[in-house]
């Protein structure tokens, strides 16, 4: 299945109203996890209120301690600085990435934004090497902004 032959499903998830908001980012998280196999790692993070950090929100992949990222800390917490996607080929050549597992080899991070403010972002950490192209980029692009029409 492509990137394209998922935007139909994910358009599904966040339309199905008998689902709380949780459970349909749960189920982002799982349809992305389950159809493409570089995805190792999928979750969301949201801002945490007034606090300048994030919070974890749902996700799929292995448990991490890193609950709460502080605004500028690893790739996570410079995305909510910069307003920027942020795709990292390499982890191991990034100074400021927090580890949340030896297997992880690249990540994509993708801002969340809702009336012009960022929010959160989807984060997804891959085990192979320099994996994610511009198609991943501008698809996940679109699931963030689908995401964005049920947390408004």
């Amino acid at each position: 299945m492509t990137l394209q032959d998922l935007k139909p499903e994910i358009e599904s998830i966040i339309s199905n109203d008998n689902l709380s908001v949780d459970e349909r980012l749960l189920k982002i998280c799982e349809t992305l996890d389950t159809h493409i196999d570089y995805y190792n790692w999928v979750g969301f993070y949201f801002k945490n209120g007034d606090k300048n950090e994030l919070k974890l929100g749902p996700y799929v992949g292995a448990p991490t301690d890193h609950t709460i990222i502080p605004f500028g800390k690893g790739i996570c917490g410079q995305v909510a600085m910069s307003n920027q996607n942020f795709v990292v080929p390499d982890v191991a050549a990034q100074d400021n990435y927090i580890a949340c597992s030896i297997t992880v080899k690249a990540e994509i991070v993708i801002p969340i934004f809702v009336n012009g403010e960022n929010v959160g972002q989807i984060d997804i950490d891959s085990n192979t090497p320099d994996p994610f192209t511009e198609d991943d980029e501008r698809f996940l692009e679109y699931v963030c902004k689908q995401v964005a029409k049920i947390i408004a």
